[in-house]
């Protein structure tokens, strides 16, 4: 824990190793167990981009794509430690559903062989992404047809053929990256992005908090959470020396968007890496802890842009810049370590159920035309008719948690929206000298807040019921508590250091041994 905290504050870049291998269930480490003889890494990519005039999920509303930017892709990585393999998949989405998850792991598992435990999948949270969500096809055909009509009709699902292709994406992307795989040297470490990313809510002086409440607000009183400014990075060498590729973890909304479909600013993290590394390398990112995080700087004092390429290439630079500084620092330290673990576990948590005034008041609303009332009244009137009906359906969520432990590393991924103050606990009680955690992973859950915008001075636009955000307000505390139990099951790996210099038995160097000449 102490060595985590130094590496926060000066952001200074030390080795780790990934290796492979994952189960579910609790599993006990040998802490003595000796390093792997063999570590090999592979990446791969593809192309998941949709087309255009598909809808654009990240809205509550319809949405369709109109223009192209750059490339959604399915990032991977594998690791093998002679014995075990893990798979790390990175995906340009706004988020992935534990079903299409499945059917991905077990295709994999069929074709390469990797266990289907062994492998996380997380998606980067891309508002100008395809149409993986929100609803899959035929989820609602248990609903009157009045909620069926709210759903498919005025709400976006997910296309039946964009979905093959982004699981075939991530199966062959898998696939290719365990086929590639070679003896390879791997190391972890930090940057640290300051003043890049900000918590959009806020205490107002009315004495509850809002989100985005807007640039120059008076009313604002004080942040009502924090950032993580901590860039999380895992490299990885070829034996030659070859850079193969990278994990970088960092806690932001990828909402910048740069104008089309677009990866958001995670393409100019890519960009920027690749810009020193080789333009072969591949780029896998994992989101942080970012349910009230976005790069949006409500204080500001400067009219300057948040959105569009201006912000995504801020984002991006500024992010892939660090992650290089890591990079470059933790080069020469890389070395086959481990051991690789993975533990994970599902947890049965309710949804928080609207009142049935509420809902009567809802059904009455959206019977209106939505062109005719209050905009974001009809939207949150349909959102809790939706969920009145996903409740009667599926009134308990299976949240699966998963640690994945790579050497003196380890990844903890939730699959909500998840506030970010659950990430900085999550940090603060790992026993790891590097912990990143992970949003987004496996499935998607909605907004989980933390307690605190739950109670009397919270509020804000992720508190609202939907059927986005519907978790019991312990959600986020019961995950953090699970995360943390699987951590402490495994036993971190050794930090590695360079080789000790040997004893000096040379000469010092003639030119610079004379003695000073004045004439």
């Amino acid at each position: 824990m102490q060595l985590q905290n130094q590496h926060r504050r000066s952001g200074w870049a030390a080795s780790c190793v990934l290796s492979a291998g994952a189960v579910l269930g609790l599993l006990a480490v040998d802490a003595g167990a000796a390093a792997p003889a063999v570590f090999k890494a592979g990446f791969a990519e593809r192309d998941v981009s949709p087309a255009i005039g598909a809808e654009q999920p990240g809205d509550y509303g319809k949405a369709y794509h109109k223009s192209f930017h750059d490339a959604c892709k399915a990032r991977a990585s594998v690791f093998d430690d002679g014995a075990n393999r893990v798979a790390i998949v990175g995906l340009d989405a706004l988020f992935i559903r534990a079903k299409t998850v499945r059917e991905v792991r077990e295709a994999i598992e069929k074709k390469c062989g990797i266990p289907a435990a062994s492998i996380l999948i997380s998606a980067s949270h891309s508002h100008a992404a395809g149409p993986t969500g929100l609803f899959l096809p035929g989820e609602f055909d248990h609903a009157s047809p009045e909620v069926r009509a709210l759903v498919y009709d005025q709400t976006v699902v997910a296309d039946p053929a964009y979905l093959e292709k982004v699981k075939q994406g991530i199966i062959d992307a898998v696939c290719e990256a365990d086929a590639r795989r070679v003896e390879a040297r791997c190391d972890a470490g930090f940057g640290l992005a300051e003043n890049t990313a900000f918590n959009r809510r806020f205490l107002m002086k009315q004495g509850h908090a809002m989100t985005h409440p807007g640039q120059g607000n008076p009313d604002i009183v004080k942040p009502a959470g924090p950032t993580d400014p901590q860039v999380g990075v895992l490299g990885a060498w070829a034996a030659d020396g070859k850079f193969l590729g990278c994990i970088v973890n960092f806690a932001c909304h990828a909402t910048t968007g740069p104008g089309g479909i677009s990866a958001d600013y995670i393409n100019y993290v890519e960009k920027t890496i690749r810009g020193l590394m080789g333009d072969d390398a591949v780029v896998v990112f994992l989101p942080g802890m970012a349910g009230d995080v976005t790069q949006v700087d409500n204080r500001s004092p400067y009219k300057i842009a948040q959105f569009g390429e201006v912000s995504a290439r801020f984002v991006g630079g500024r992010v892939g810049a660090e992650a290089l500084k890591a990079l470059l620092a933790m080069e020469q330290h890389a070395g086959p370590l481990g051991p690789v673990k993975s533990v994970s576990r599902v947890l049965k948590i309710k949804r928080r159920a609207p009142s049935p005034a509420h809902v009567a008041e809802a059904l009455e609303l959206v019977k209106q035309d939505p062109k005719k009332v209050d905009h974001v009244k009809w939207i949150f009137a349909k959102e809790t008719v939706v969920l009145d009906a996903r409740i009667a359906k599926e009134p308990v969520v299976d949240v699966e948690v998963q640690a994945v432990q790579v050497g003196p590393a380890v990844f903890l991924t939730s699959p909500a929206e998840y506030f970010c103050q659950y990430g900085l606990d999550l940090k603060a009680g790992s026993k790891f000298p590097f912990t990143f955690p992970v949003s987004l992973a496996n499935d998607v859950i909605g907004y989980v807040p933390h307690e605190d915008a739950l109670s009397p001075t919270g509020g804000g636009y992720e508190t609202r019921l939907t059927s986005y955000s519907n978790m019991e307000p312990t959600a986020g505390r019961q995950i953090t508590d699970a995360l943390l139990g699987l951590a402490a099951t495994l036993t971190p790996g050794t930090v590695p250091k360079p080789p000790a210099l040997p004893p000096f038995k040379g000469q010092a160097w003639g030119y610079g041994s004379l003695p000073p000449q004045l004439d």
